[in-house]
Formats: structure tokens, C-alpha cells, sequence
């Protein structure tokens, strides 16, 4: 019989892990973090506990170690078999071992089996991994702590079949189940003073370390429920500065080795020239991939208030279609179990297809079943491309897939033929799919979780990809005689106006204290020719912690993993395989063939008993908003050899999901509106049709989201009519939009007039989000010629009580 004392599982088993500390400390744009996980053994007989639990994707594990008693052991990086034959030798001899290995098909997966821990005894394992932080739309750097693992839906045809949880049995349990406690603390340096520090997480207040502002210290505050991953964002003065840190080699490895020599981090952030950036792109192929997976019905937060995944996808995918330029080509992905698309093949942008694009996404719900993410972009890769017109894919995905490694090898091989803006939906997303997805496809990853707004991060990547294409990307190093330099960063293939790129090279050979190294960048935007260049010291910098090394090893062993999985000459693939398993153990960072051992031989007598295993539960996002029995229907059951994936689960079952997004269907519309339009009024008052007998003569009640209800009305030319739906918008009856119409003004110059000086006067914090449609609208007026529009202005500000200058709309040309 179990002994139930501690800690427990659902289903009463002794949890072994009583809490997890982890240390953060940031320096500028990079993060080491130390996570310290305590265990304990309160049962009668020496158990295993395994623990499968998530990283960031681009982390390099670099230091696994376990504390017994007052013995420490530290483990070593193996090849991934070795390792693993070392582990069950020590079980086998009823020693102590600890073994720590990462996914081979997701690089944000770890599993750590604590093995042989006596009754009575204690553990604490202490886990170390550096990775950069990602720069945001408004300019923040993210630090993100994944403490939450979703079940990964693994396709039909692989290992396991379809529905299982790839990596292990019983790794996932609600957040309010989750046994074991979490604190975070993190200290941040930089080089310019620190602005402030934000969290999707409650914070103890910010302390700032010196008087100018460049060391501060925060912390999680206590209690945190594991119901989401913990986010950092911090924001620096000058954030765009250009970098180059020389990081001195380690003392004890042999030089001219990766370890041995100096390695220099550079972070550039082109910045291309104003009237090339002002040349945006009207043409392009925009095909939108969305996530219709049962997945897709949960919440974004566990917020009572938030807005479900799929329907922030469709207010998106609506802002985005409004957003396009005349004369492109797009179409509509859905996948889930399987997949479908609006249109045989990409359509002209007109009203006509825009119209019919709005009827479909009114009806996408999250009833697909699965994430099988695979197969539809094998279909986009296999159809030709239109000429002249770039292809722009945007893949909207909660990222709960097992064949991550898969995905984003196919996105590689075809990354000539067009980019990948990525977007990772809710709390315990794939860092690994979403970042590898946006690298691999030479665009743009981001990630939308608790409050954060959808829309405004996806209209970042929607200017990103109206860009002119960067071609031709060339790096070169001016460094002196006596000094060679070793690229490990794989050659940039993207690069973006005051976007991030780091470049990690090895530094071999010996030069003066003060000499100057010069590492430029060279491109052409637009058929102009572009540089940037940036001068550095090669004089190392010391106590680094070796840093810039274990990143850029992480590099090279990523560019060499994917070597070898890349179909061709066997030798080729063995070559490159062992090459990762050479990076990877002179680097002592992990790899997706490598693992880390540590074996404590402690005083030779073997332990005694049966070897009891514990799974210890990682915690997950919570389902979408179902039944109770529902919801554990869909749950892994603690202990099981497999278990059903909630995508799977939600289909199979077929359970209806409330919506609480703007997309509340209506069975009756008003006269002469637009009805898709009017499906987005939630909340609107149901009203006979003897209501609205005369729509000029009613006053109808504001949407729930009036913007929303505003660019829903605009039509794909840019122009909106004037009608009571728009009205409504403004809080005017049609009559009073009417009646106040400037002489010798038509009515769709006007309605679109107030349209543009509404969204300045009301949501002009929300610009972000309306530009690209707001443009569209001023290019329309141009075409119109409009005369006195000045009068026209002044006459839309006072029937909206406004004070909008004509120079801050971008109209003030027109007058004519």
C-alpha cells in the first residue's frame, strides 16, 4: 500500500518534488537562469522521479548538478545512448543517478529522472541554461519562464498514433493540482538606465540597485498558481544601440578550440533609409494558416474576462483582411485534424472575394480535432508561385504539436520561396515551433498571451511584411594580421527595420590589447545598396560566465541538427551528427543527441527495496470553458501509458463551445447593411423587423467593440458608405451623418472622411492597429479628387465633437 504522506497527485501518488527557485539574471539582452529543484523521498522504498517539463527553444542548458546530503555531483554531457546505458547501470546497481535529456523532436522539452533517492533522503538538483531574449513589438525585451507543458498532439502515422502525448505518461495536470510551489527572482544590468519592468504575472515592487538606473532586482510574488507562463518584459533607454562583446575563453580548455578561444556577440539593428522605407510594398501572395484545433477553444488566459483563442483569431484575421493592398493575392487556411482552404487556389484582393472570405471566417469555429500543422503547409509549399507577387505566410497556432522538428524542417527547405510570420496563441505555446517557424522562414515570430493584444502584434509583422525584401546579405570581418574569425551563426536571411539580429563568431590567433575589430553588414533594399557597420574592441571581457560561448555553441549545434536530418548522402548525415555530439560535449551544452549524466557512487553499498517510479506533474493551460465531466474526459489521467490529447478529446466528443468573441450570429440584420458587419454587433438588442422599418429615423446602440465594428464596415477598396451601421459607430443617427454632409461632398467621400477622423479622434492609442486600413482610405480620397477638403475636415469634427488636424490624418494634400 502507497504511503500517502507529502505531496499528491490526482490520483494519490507522493509527489517526490517539493519546490522549484529559480534565479534570473539579465545582462542586457541575454538571461542565465539557475532553477533549483528540490526533492524529497517521504515513502518506504527508493523511488525514480521523472519529471517532463519545458524550456525556451533557443536555450542552452549548460550546468546539471544534484546536491545529496553534503555531497555535490555534477553531471557530464554523453552521447544521448551512452548516457542513458550509464543511467540503468546505476539503477541496476541500486546507485543514486540523475539524468537529464532534451525532446528529439522538440528542442522545448526536457525530461529529468531522479533515480534511486533513498527513503528519508533529499535532493536538490540545480538546472542552468542561458538564451537571448526576444525584442518586442514596442521595443521591450521578453524573458519567458515556460511553466506550462499543454499536451503536444502527435499526428496520425507517427510513433504512438494520433492523440498520444508524446513525451511521457502523466507529465500534465491542471494548475490548481500542481503540487509543488515556484518563486522567481531576477536581477537585471544594463548599459543604459532601465525604464521600467513589466510582468503577465503579480510582481513585488521594482527596486532599482543604483542612481542611474541601470541594475534593478525583482521578484515573483508569492503564490503564484502555475496558470500561465511567467513573462518579464523589460525596456531599456536606447534599446537600439548596436553591440559587440569579446568574451574571453575558458582558462582550462585548449586554444583553438570553441571553448578556448575568444568569442565575440554582435547585436545589429539595421536601420534602413527613410525614402526606401516609405516605398511599401502593394503586391504579394498572403495566405493565412489558423489553428481550428479543439485546443483552440480555451481561454487565452485563465482570467475570467478572456477572450477565447480562436475568436482573437478571427477579429485578427478581419483586421488583416482589411489591412490588404488592392491588387495582392490571398487566401485562408484552416487546419485541425485535417485542413481546408477559402479558395481552390490565391484570389485577386477585391471586394468580391474579401466578402466572401468575411463569410467563412463569421463561421470558424475551434471543431477540427487535432494539430496536424504538417500537411497543410506541405499543400502551400507544392503550389506555384504567382509571379511577382512575394509570398507571405502567416501561421496562427497555440503550438501544441509534437513534431515540432518536422514542421520546421519544411518550412526550411522551401524558405526560398517565401517567408513565415508566426504566432504563438495562449499561455504554454511552443517556443520552439513558433521562433523555429518565423528563423527557418526568414520572417517574424510573436507570442500572444494573457491581456496582450492579437491585433496589434500581428499588424507589426503585416509592416514587416510589406517591406522591400533585403537580398544579397552579406557579413564580413576587418580584423588584424595574426587574427581569424569563425562564423557560427548560420548566414542571415532576413533582416528588418529596428529588428534584432545576433552573430556569434570565434575568434582564433592573438592581437594587440587595444586593437579594433569591424564586423559590416552588407545588403540591397529596394536595388539600393545598404551597409551597416559597427566597430569593437577585441579585448576580452572577463567573468561573463562564458555566455556568448554556450550561445553560440547553441547555435552551431542547431545549424548542425538540422545537417543532419536534411535528406541526402548518408556519410553527410553521420558527419554532421557527430559533430553535434562533439559541439555539444566540448561545449557542455545539451542537444537533441546528447544528454547529461551524474551518477553518485556514494559509499559503494547498493540501495535496497523496489525501485518505485513517480511522474511528477508539469501544470497546464485549463481547457476551454466545458462541463466538469467534460473537461475530465479530456484530461491525461495521472499514471497511464498514454493518454488522449484534449484536441482529440473535444472532437470526439463534439462539445459545443459557448463563444464569448465578437462573432455572435444574429438572425435578423438591418435594412441596406452590411451583414457581415451587423453579425459583429454582440450584444445588440434583438429588434422586430417593424423596428426598423425607416433606418434613417434610428439611433442603433454602439457594438460591444465600435472599432471593430468600424473596419468591419470599410470596403476592400478603402472607402466605407454611408449607412446606419456606420452611423451607429459614431452614436449619430443616419439622418443627423446625413444632414450634416458638406455641399457638393459625396456621400462615401464623407462617410470615409468621418471613418478616418473617427479613428484618430477615439483610438488613436490603438493606431498600430488601424494604419494600414487608414491608409487605404486616404489613398481612395486621393483618387477621388475631393475639392474643399478642408471644409469637409472641420464640418466631420464638429458633428463627431473632434479637434483632428488634417496633417495628422495624411489628407492635407488633397485639397484640390
Amino acid at each position: 500500500m502507497v504511503n500517502c504522506c507529502g505531496l499528491l497527485t490526482a490520483t494519490k501518488e507522493p509527489v517526490p518534488l517539493k519546490s522549484v527557485d529559480v534565479e534570473v539574471t539579465v545582462r542586457d539582452h541575454v538571461a542565465t537562469v539557475a532553477a533549483t529543484l528540490l526533492y524529497e523521498n517521504k515513502e518506504q522504498s527508493p523511488i525514480e522521479a521523472v519529471f517532463v517539463f519545458p524550456l525556451p527553444g533557443d536555450a542552452a542548458v549548460c550546468h546539471f548538478s544534484a546536491k545529496i546530503g553534503q555531497s555535490e555531483v555534477v553531471a557530464e554531457v554523453r552521447e544521448k545512448q551512452k548516457a542513458r546505458e550509464e543511467y540503468d547501470d546505476a539503477l541496476t546497481r541500486g546507485q543514486q543517478a540523475f539524468l537529464l535529456e532534451e525532446s528529439e523532436k522538440s528542442p522545448d522539452v526536457f525530461s529529468l529522472s531522479v533515480g534511486s533517492l533513498p527513503p528519508g533522503e533529499s535532493a536538490s538538483i540545480r538546472l542552468e541554461y542561458v538564451t537571448e531574449l526576444a525584442v518586442q513589438a514596442d521595443d521591450g525585451l521578453r524573458f519567458c519562464l515556460p511553466a506550462v507543458l499543454n499536451p503536444r498532439y502527435q499526428p496520425l502515422g507517427s510513433d504512438g498514433g494520433a492523440g498520444t502525448i508524446s513525451f511521457g505518461p502523466g507529465t500534465s495536470v491542471p494548475a490548481s493540482l500542481v503540487p509543488y510551489s515556484l518563486s522567481l527572482c531576477a536581477s537585471v544590468c544594463s548599459p543604459r538606465p532601465i525604464t521600467k519592468v513589466e510582468s503577465n504575472c503579480s510582481l513585488d515592487p521594482v527596486q532599482y540597485l543604483n542612481q542611474q538606473q541601470t541594475q534593478a532586482a525583482v521578484k515573483l510574488a508569492a503564490g503564484h498558481k502555475f496558470d500561465r507562463d511567467v513573462e518579464l518584459l523589460l525596456y531599456y533607454k536606447d534599446s537600439h544601440l548596436p553591440t559587440a562583446v569579446v568574451e574571453a575563453g575558458c582558462a582550462s580548455a585548449k586554444p583553438g578550440s570553441l571553448m578556448g578561444d575568444p568569442v565575440v556577440m554582435v547585436s545589429l539593428y539595421p536601420e534602413f533609409p527613410p525614402a526606401v522605407m516609405s516605398l511599401m510594398t502593394k503586391s504579394g501572395e498572403f495566405l493565412f494558416v489558423i489553428d481550428r484545433s479543439g485546443s483552440m477553444s480555451s481561454p487565452m488566459s485563465n482570467a475570467d474576462s478572456s477572450q477565447i483563442r480562436i475568436d482573437s483569431a478571427k477579429e485578427t484575421l478581419l483586421l488583416l483582411l482589411k489591412s490588404l493592398p488592392i491588387g495582392c493575392y490571398f487566401n485562408i487556411y484552416s487546419f485541425g485534424s485535417s485542413y481546408t482552404h477559402i479558395f481552390p487556389q490565391s484570389v485577386v484582393y477585391s471586394q468580391q472575394t474579401m466578402d466572401e472570405a468575411l463569410k467563412v471566417i463569421e463561421d470558424l469555429r475551434a471543431d477540427m480535432g487535432g494539430t496536424e500543422i504538417l500537411e497543410p503547409l506541405k499543400h502551400i509549399f507544392k503550389q506555384p508561385c504567382i509571379p511577382s507577387q512575394p509570398r507571405q505566410l502567416f501561421v496562427f497556432t497555440d503550438g501544441e504539436v509534437s513534431n515540432t522538428k518536422a514542421v520546421i524542417d519544411v518550412v526550411k527547405r522551401n524558405s526560398g520561396s517565401h517567408r513565415c510570420f508566426s504566432f504563438g496563441i495562449g499561455g504554454g505555446a511552443s517556443t520552439a515551433l513558433i521562433n523555429g517557424l518565423a528563423k527557418e522562414g526568414r520572417g517574424h515570430a510573436q507570442f500572444i498571451a494573457g491581456a496582450d493584444r492579437m491585433q496589434s502584434k500581428v499588424m507589426q509583422s503585416l509592416r514587416f511584411a510589406l517591406q522591400p525584401a533585403v537580398v544579397d546579405i552579406s557579413v564580413t570581418w576587418d580584423v588584424p594580421a595574426g587574427v581569424s574569425v569563425t562564423t557560427l551563426t548560420p548566414p542571415i536571411t532576413n533582416l528588418f527595420q529596428g529588428q534584432r539580429s545576433l552573430i556569434y563568431a570565434q575568434l582564433t590567433g592573438e592581437g594587440s590589447g587595444d586593437a579594433e575589430g569591424c564586423v559590416t553588414v552588407k545588403y540591397s533594399l529596394a536595388e539600393h545598396p545598404t551597409q551597416n557597420q559597427l566597430n569593437f574592441s577585441l579585448k576580452p571581457t572577463e567573468d561573463t560566465g562564458l555566455t556568448a560561448h554556450r550561445l553560440g555553441a547553441r547555435t552551431l549545434i542547431r545549424s548542425l541538427e538540422v545537417e543532419a536530418n536534411e535528406p541526402g548522402v548518408l556519410s553527410d548525415q553521420v558527419k554532421a551528427k557527430e559533430k553535434v555530439v562533439e559541439v555539444s560535449v566540448q561545449s557542455g551544452v545539451s542537444s537533441s543527441l546528447t544528454a547529461f549524466i551524474a551518477v553518485n557512487k556514494g559509499n559503494g553499498e547498493a540501495l535496497q527495496g523496489p525501485l518505485l517510479r513517480r511522474n511528477v506533474p508539469a501544470p497546464r493551460m485549463k481547457m476551454g470553458r466545458i462541463s466538469g465531466r467534460m473537461a475530465q474526459m479530456a484530461m491525461p489521467i495521472i499514471g497511464c501509458s498514454s493518454a488522449m490529447a484534449p484536441d482529440m478529446a473535444l472532437s470526439a466528443n463534439r462539445v459545443p463551445m459557448p463563444s464569448k468573441g465578437l462573432f455572435c450570429k444574429k438572425k435578423k440584420v438591418l435594412a441596406g447593411s452590411n451583414i457581415m458587419a451587423h453579425s459583429l454587433c454582440a450584444g445588440m438588442v434583438e429588434m422586430d423587423s417593424a423596428d426598423y422599418e425607416d433606418p434613417q429615423d434610428l439611433a442603433i446602440p454602439a457594438p460591444r467593440d465600435p472599432m471593430l465594428q468600424l473596419i468591419s464596415l470599410q470596403r476592400a477598396s478603402g472607402s466605407w458608405l454611408l449607412e446606419s451601421a456606420l452611423a451607429a459607430v459614431f452614436g449619430r443617427t443616419l439622418k443627423d451623418v446625413e444632414g450634416a454632409t458638406p455641399v457638393s461632398v459625396s456621400p462615401e467621400v464623407w462617410a470615409t472622411v468621418l471613418a478616418v477622423i473617427w479613428l484618430h479622434g477615439f483610438n488613436n492609442d490603438a493606431q498600430e492597429e488601424w494604419e494600414f486600413l487608414a491608409m487605404k482610405a486616404v489613398s481612395w480620397l486621393h483618387g477621388e479628387k475631393v475639392p474643399c477638403m478642408t471644409e469637409c475636415v472641420e464640418a466631420g469634427n464638429v458633428l463627431l465633437g473632434c479637434q483632428v488636424q488634417e496633417s495628422s490624418m495624411g489628407i492635407s494634400f488633397l485639397d484640390v
